[in-house]
Protein backbone atom coordinates (compact mmCIF):
# COMPACT_ATOMS: atom_id res chain seq x y z
CA UNK A 1 0.00 0.00 0.00
CA UNK A 2 1.38 3.40 -0.91
CA UNK A 3 2.44 5.79 1.81
CA UNK A 4 -0.17 8.44 2.58
CA UNK A 5 -3.12 6.30 1.43
CA UNK A 6 -4.87 5.09 4.59
CA UNK A 7 -6.79 1.82 4.44
CA UNK A 8 -10.52 1.83 5.04
CA UNK A 9 -10.21 -0.37 8.14
CA UNK A 10 -7.77 -1.52 10.80
CA UNK A 11 -8.12 -4.07 13.59
CA UNK A 12 -7.73 -2.91 17.19
CA UNK A 13 -6.20 -5.49 19.51
CA UNK A 14 -7.09 -4.72 23.13
CA UNK A 15 -4.13 -5.30 25.46
CA UNK A 16 -5.40 -3.60 28.60
CA UNK A 17 -6.10 -6.79 30.56
CA UNK A 18 -2.47 -7.90 30.06
CA UNK A 19 -0.07 -5.09 29.17
CA UNK A 20 -2.34 -2.50 30.73
CA UNK A 21 -2.50 -4.18 34.12
CA UNK A 22 0.90 -5.88 34.40
CA UNK A 23 2.74 -2.74 35.53
CA UNK A 24 0.10 -1.57 38.03
CA UNK A 25 1.01 -2.01 41.69
CA UNK A 26 -2.64 -2.36 42.74
CA UNK A 27 -3.54 -6.02 42.38
CA UNK A 28 -6.86 -6.38 40.59
CA UNK A 29 -9.15 -9.26 41.49
CA UNK A 30 -9.88 -12.01 39.00
CA UNK A 31 -13.56 -11.06 38.98
CA UNK A 32 -12.72 -7.44 38.15
CA UNK A 33 -10.41 -8.52 35.32
CA UNK A 34 -13.16 -10.67 33.85
CA UNK A 35 -15.66 -7.80 34.18
CA UNK A 36 -13.16 -5.52 32.38
CA UNK A 37 -12.83 -8.03 29.55
CA UNK A 38 -16.60 -8.47 29.35
CA UNK A 39 -17.04 -4.69 29.06
CA UNK A 40 -14.45 -4.57 26.27
CA UNK A 41 -16.21 -7.40 24.44
CA UNK A 42 -19.50 -5.52 24.82
CA UNK A 43 -17.76 -2.55 23.15
CA UNK A 44 -17.05 -4.71 20.11
CA UNK A 45 -13.47 -5.84 20.74
CA UNK A 46 -12.81 -9.20 19.09
CA UNK A 47 -9.10 -9.75 19.82
CA UNK A 48 -8.13 -9.42 23.47
CA UNK A 49 -4.73 -10.02 25.03
CA UNK A 50 -6.29 -11.39 28.18
CA UNK A 51 -3.28 -12.40 30.28
CA UNK A 52 0.29 -13.65 30.30
CA UNK A 53 1.60 -17.04 31.33
CA UNK A 54 4.70 -15.99 33.20
CA UNK A 55 6.06 -16.84 36.63
CA UNK A 56 3.91 -15.05 39.25
CA UNK A 57 7.00 -13.85 41.10
CA UNK A 58 8.07 -11.98 37.97
CA UNK A 59 4.67 -10.41 37.27
CA UNK A 60 2.37 -10.81 40.29
CA UNK A 61 -0.58 -9.16 38.52
CA UNK A 62 -0.74 -12.10 36.11
CA UNK A 63 -0.72 -14.86 38.75
CA UNK A 64 -4.38 -15.73 38.04
CA UNK A 65 -3.99 -16.36 34.30
CA UNK A 66 -5.85 -19.67 34.34
CA UNK A 67 -8.69 -18.29 36.46
CA UNK A 68 -9.14 -15.32 34.13
CA UNK A 69 -9.27 -17.55 31.06
CA UNK A 70 -11.79 -19.82 32.78
CA UNK A 71 -14.15 -16.88 33.24
CA UNK A 72 -14.02 -14.95 29.96
CA UNK A 73 -17.06 -15.00 27.64
CA UNK A 74 -16.69 -17.71 25.02
CA UNK A 75 -19.85 -17.16 22.99
CA UNK A 76 -19.04 -13.82 21.36
CA UNK A 77 -16.55 -14.74 18.64
CA UNK A 78 -13.60 -13.33 20.57
CA UNK A 79 -10.03 -14.51 20.00
CA UNK A 80 -8.14 -14.55 23.29
CA UNK A 81 -4.40 -13.98 23.27
CA UNK A 82 -1.95 -15.14 25.90
CA UNK A 83 1.60 -13.84 26.19
CA UNK A 84 4.13 -16.66 26.55
CA UNK A 85 7.90 -16.45 26.98
CA UNK A 86 8.86 -20.13 27.25
CA UNK A 87 7.55 -23.65 26.73
CA UNK A 88 6.21 -23.89 30.26
CA UNK A 89 4.15 -20.78 29.58
CA UNK A 90 2.91 -22.30 26.34
CA UNK A 91 1.86 -25.49 28.17
CA UNK A 92 -0.23 -23.36 30.52
CA UNK A 93 -1.68 -21.29 27.68
CA UNK A 94 -2.74 -24.38 25.74
CA UNK A 95 -4.34 -25.91 28.81
CA UNK A 96 -6.16 -22.64 29.57
CA UNK A 97 -7.72 -22.51 26.10
CA UNK A 98 -6.21 -19.42 24.52
CA UNK A 99 -6.75 -18.88 20.80
CA UNK A 100 -3.48 -17.10 20.07
CA UNK A 101 0.04 -17.01 21.45
CA UNK A 102 1.99 -13.76 21.56
CA UNK A 103 5.71 -14.52 21.81
CA UNK A 104 8.22 -11.73 22.42
CA UNK A 105 11.72 -11.52 20.97
CA UNK A 106 13.51 -8.39 22.18
CA UNK A 107 15.74 -6.48 19.75
CA UNK A 108 18.57 -5.66 22.16
CA UNK A 109 20.80 -8.05 24.11
CA UNK A 110 20.59 -6.25 27.46
CA UNK A 111 16.82 -5.92 27.46
CA UNK A 112 16.39 -9.48 26.19
CA UNK A 113 18.43 -10.75 29.13
CA UNK A 114 16.48 -8.66 31.63
CA UNK A 115 13.09 -9.43 30.14
CA UNK A 116 13.51 -13.13 29.37
CA UNK A 117 16.83 -14.22 30.83
CA UNK A 118 18.29 -15.23 27.48
CA UNK A 119 20.25 -13.89 24.54
CA UNK A 120 18.60 -12.76 21.31
CA UNK A 121 19.86 -15.89 19.55
CA UNK A 122 18.38 -18.07 22.29
CA UNK A 123 15.11 -16.12 22.12
CA UNK A 124 14.86 -16.71 18.36
CA UNK A 125 15.50 -20.42 18.85
CA UNK A 126 12.91 -20.50 21.62
CA UNK A 127 10.43 -18.70 19.37
CA UNK A 128 10.84 -21.39 16.73
CA UNK A 129 10.10 -24.15 19.21
CA UNK A 130 7.14 -22.33 20.77
CA UNK A 131 5.73 -21.34 17.40
CA UNK A 132 5.86 -24.89 16.08
CA UNK A 133 4.16 -26.34 19.15
CA UNK A 134 1.57 -23.54 19.29
CA UNK A 135 0.61 -24.00 15.65
CA UNK A 136 0.41 -27.76 16.18
CA UNK A 137 -2.02 -26.94 19.00
CA UNK A 138 -4.19 -24.86 16.67
CA UNK A 139 -3.07 -21.44 17.87
CA UNK A 140 -2.32 -18.37 15.79
CA UNK A 141 1.17 -17.06 16.59
CA UNK A 142 2.35 -13.46 16.78
CA UNK A 143 6.03 -12.61 16.97
CA UNK A 144 6.38 -9.34 18.85
CA UNK A 145 9.74 -7.66 18.30
CA UNK A 146 10.18 -5.84 21.61
CA UNK A 147 12.10 -2.56 21.80
CA UNK A 148 11.90 -2.22 18.02
CA UNK A 149 12.12 1.55 18.30
CA UNK A 150 14.73 1.81 21.03
CA UNK A 151 16.14 0.15 24.15
CA UNK A 152 16.11 1.62 27.67
CA UNK A 153 19.59 0.22 28.29
CA UNK A 154 21.39 0.37 24.94
CA UNK A 155 19.67 3.31 23.26
CA UNK A 156 19.14 3.21 19.50
CA UNK A 157 18.24 -0.13 17.96
CA UNK A 158 19.37 -0.57 14.32
CA UNK A 159 16.53 -0.93 11.85
CA UNK A 160 18.47 -3.79 10.25
CA UNK A 161 18.37 -5.71 13.55
CA UNK A 162 14.58 -5.45 13.72
CA UNK A 163 14.21 -6.49 10.09
CA UNK A 164 16.48 -9.48 10.61
CA UNK A 165 14.46 -10.63 13.62
CA UNK A 166 11.21 -10.18 11.69
CA UNK A 167 12.58 -12.31 8.86
CA UNK A 168 13.82 -15.03 11.19
CA UNK A 169 10.53 -15.15 13.10
CA UNK A 170 8.56 -15.25 9.85
CA UNK A 171 10.67 -18.17 8.69
CA UNK A 172 10.13 -19.87 12.07
CA UNK A 173 6.36 -19.89 11.69
CA UNK A 174 4.91 -16.55 12.80
CA UNK A 175 1.47 -15.68 11.46
CA UNK A 176 1.86 -11.98 12.26
CA UNK A 177 4.73 -9.63 13.10
CA UNK A 178 4.19 -6.99 15.79
CA UNK A 179 6.64 -4.11 16.10
CA UNK A 180 6.64 -2.79 19.67
CA UNK A 181 7.73 0.62 20.88
CA UNK A 182 8.11 -0.75 24.40
CA UNK A 183 9.36 2.49 25.96
CA UNK A 184 7.61 5.03 23.74
CA UNK A 185 10.59 6.66 21.99
CA UNK A 186 9.54 6.34 18.34
CA UNK A 187 8.33 9.05 15.98
CA UNK A 188 6.50 8.72 12.63
CA UNK A 189 9.78 8.72 10.66
CA UNK A 190 10.86 5.65 12.65
CA UNK A 191 7.58 3.93 11.83
CA UNK A 192 8.13 4.54 8.13
CA UNK A 193 11.73 3.30 8.26
CA UNK A 194 10.74 0.10 10.06
CA UNK A 195 7.83 -0.60 7.73
CA UNK A 196 10.12 -0.25 4.70
CA UNK A 197 12.76 -2.52 6.23
CA UNK A 198 10.37 -5.22 7.46
CA UNK A 199 8.31 -5.19 4.27
CA UNK A 200 11.53 -5.98 2.39
CA UNK A 201 11.89 -9.30 4.26
CA UNK A 202 8.31 -10.52 4.87
CA UNK A 203 4.78 -9.94 3.64
CA UNK A 204 3.17 -11.14 6.88
CA UNK A 205 0.51 -8.84 8.39
CA UNK A 206 2.08 -6.07 10.48
CA UNK A 207 0.75 -5.15 13.91
CA UNK A 208 2.05 -2.23 15.95
CA UNK A 209 2.32 -1.73 19.70
CA UNK A 210 2.83 1.87 20.82
CA UNK A 211 3.34 3.40 24.23
CA UNK A 212 2.65 7.10 24.69
CA UNK A 213 5.61 7.82 26.97
CA UNK A 214 6.73 10.87 24.99
CA UNK A 215 3.32 11.78 23.57
CA UNK A 216 4.06 10.42 20.09
CA UNK A 217 2.03 7.21 20.27
CA UNK A 218 -1.05 8.43 18.41
CA UNK A 219 0.94 10.08 15.64
CA UNK A 220 2.85 6.82 15.28
CA UNK A 221 -0.38 4.81 15.15
CA UNK A 222 -1.91 6.98 12.43
CA UNK A 223 1.34 6.77 10.47
CA UNK A 224 1.31 2.98 10.77
CA UNK A 225 -2.27 2.90 9.48
CA UNK A 226 -1.32 5.08 6.51
CA UNK A 227 1.43 2.59 5.70
CA UNK A 228 -0.85 -0.43 5.72
CA UNK A 229 -0.84 -1.70 9.30
CA UNK A 230 -3.21 -4.62 9.72
CA UNK A 231 -3.65 -4.16 13.48
CA UNK A 232 -2.88 -1.77 16.32
CA UNK A 233 -2.54 -2.62 20.01
CA UNK A 234 -4.10 -0.31 22.56
CA UNK A 235 -5.23 -0.32 26.17
CA UNK A 236 -8.60 0.97 27.34
CA UNK A 237 -7.93 3.90 29.65
CA UNK A 238 -4.32 4.20 28.49
CA UNK A 239 -2.97 2.15 31.39
CA UNK A 240 0.13 0.03 31.06
CA UNK A 241 3.89 -0.20 30.98
CA UNK A 242 6.65 -2.76 31.24
CA UNK A 243 7.95 -3.85 34.67
CA UNK A 244 11.38 -4.55 33.14
CA UNK A 245 11.78 -1.22 31.30
CA UNK A 246 12.53 1.90 33.37
CA UNK A 247 10.11 4.82 32.82
CA UNK A 248 7.89 2.90 30.39
CA UNK A 249 4.44 4.44 30.74
CA UNK A 250 1.05 3.45 29.42
CA UNK A 251 -0.10 2.18 26.07
CA UNK A 252 -2.02 4.42 23.73
CA UNK A 253 -5.62 4.46 24.94
CA UNK A 254 -8.15 2.45 22.96
CA UNK A 255 -10.85 5.10 23.16
CA UNK A 256 -8.53 7.95 22.15
CA UNK A 257 -7.14 5.87 19.28
CA UNK A 258 -10.66 4.97 18.16
CA UNK A 259 -11.66 8.64 18.14
CA UNK A 260 -8.65 9.55 15.97
CA UNK A 261 -9.37 6.68 13.58
CA UNK A 262 -13.05 7.51 13.25
CA UNK A 263 -12.30 11.17 12.52
CA UNK A 264 -9.77 9.99 9.92
CA UNK A 265 -12.34 7.84 8.15
CA UNK A 266 -10.83 4.50 9.22
CA UNK A 267 -13.26 1.78 10.29
CA UNK A 268 -12.50 -0.19 13.46
CA UNK A 269 -15.86 -1.58 14.59
CA UNK A 270 -15.93 -0.47 18.24
CA UNK A 271 -18.40 1.57 20.31
CA UNK A 272 -16.61 4.64 21.71
CA UNK A 273 -19.04 5.19 24.56
CA UNK A 274 -18.72 1.60 25.74
CA UNK A 275 -14.92 1.80 25.47
CA UNK A 276 -14.94 4.80 27.79
CA UNK A 277 -17.21 2.82 30.11
CA UNK A 278 -14.81 -0.14 30.14
CA UNK A 279 -11.94 2.20 30.91
CA UNK A 280 -13.87 3.82 33.75
CA UNK A 281 -14.55 0.37 35.18
CA UNK A 282 -10.85 -0.50 35.44
CA UNK A 283 -9.95 3.02 36.54
CA UNK A 284 -12.28 2.61 39.51
CA UNK A 285 -10.64 -0.71 40.39
CA UNK A 286 -7.18 0.87 40.24
CA UNK A 287 -8.38 4.04 42.05
CA UNK A 288 -6.56 6.23 39.56
CA UNK A 289 -7.13 9.04 37.10
CA UNK A 290 -6.73 7.41 33.72
CA UNK A 291 -4.28 8.82 31.16
CA UNK A 292 -6.93 8.58 28.41
CA UNK A 293 -8.62 11.86 27.49
CA UNK A 294 -11.83 11.02 25.63
CA UNK A 295 -13.67 10.17 28.84
CA UNK A 296 -12.80 13.62 30.20
CA UNK A 297 -13.28 15.75 27.10
CA UNK A 298 -16.25 13.89 25.61
CA UNK A 299 -16.91 12.83 22.05
CA UNK A 300 -17.30 15.30 19.19
CA UNK A 301 -19.75 16.08 17.81
CA UNK A 302 -21.98 15.39 20.76
CA UNK A 303 -20.26 15.43 24.15
CA UNK A 304 -20.23 12.12 26.03
CA UNK A 305 -19.46 12.45 29.72
CA UNK A 306 -17.45 9.82 31.54
CA UNK A 307 -20.39 9.24 33.86
CA UNK A 308 -22.83 8.58 31.01
CA UNK A 309 -20.30 6.38 29.25
CA UNK A 310 -19.66 4.37 32.39
CA UNK A 311 -23.39 3.86 32.93
CA UNK A 312 -23.76 2.74 29.32
CA UNK A 313 -20.88 0.30 29.61
CA UNK A 314 -21.94 -1.09 32.97
CA UNK A 315 -25.47 -1.68 31.75
CA UNK A 316 -24.43 -3.56 28.61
Amino acid sequence: MASGTPPSAVEIVEVGPRDGLQNESTLVSTAAKIAYIEALVDAGVRRVEATSFVHPKRVPQMADAEQVMAGVPRDRGVSYIGLVVNERGLDRALAAGVDEANVVVVASETFCQRNQGMSIAEAVDSFGTISRRARDGGLRVTATIGASFGCPFEGEVPVATVASLARRCAEAGADEIALADTIGVGVPADVAALVDAVRAVTDLPLRFHFHNTRNTGYANALTAVSLGAAALDSSAGGIGGCPFAPAATGNIATEDLAYALRRSGVHFGLDLGKLVGAAALIGKELDMTLPALLGRAGDFPGALSAERAYASGAAS
